[in-house]
C-alpha cells in the first residue's frame, strides 16, 4: 500500500512538471536531457534517473506532503549535481 503511494506521488510530481511547462515543451526538454545524459554517463538508466524531472520525482516521491510545498519550477534545482 506503501508503494502505491509512492508511486503514485511520483507520477504527481510529474503532472505538476508537466503543467508547470504545458506538456508539449515538458516532453522536448525531457528528451534532450535524456540524450544530454546518455552522452554524459554511456548508461540508459543513469541517463534516465539523472534527467532533472526524475532526480526531483524520486527525491521527493516519499514525502507524500512535497507537492504542498514545492515551488514553482523546482525541476529546475535538480539539473546540476544531483547524481542518483
Amino acid at each position: 500500500m506503501k508503494k502505491n503511494k509512492v508511486l503514485l506521488n511520483h507520477e504527481k510530481i510529474h503532472l505538476k512538471q508537466q503543467l508547470e511547462m504545458i506538456i508539449l515543451p515538458f516532453y522536448m526538454v525531457y528528451i534532450t536531457e535524456f540524450v544530454i545524459r546518455l552522452f554524459q554517463y554511456k548508461d540508459w538508466n543513469k541517463a534516465y534517473r539523472n534527467i532533472s524531472f526524475e532526480r526531483e520525482a524520486y527525491i521527493n516521491e516519499a514525502n507524500l506532503d512535497y507537492l504542498t510545498t514545492r515551488k514553482f519550477w523546482s525541476f529546475l534545482k535538480y539539473l546540476c549535481n544531483h547524481d542518483i
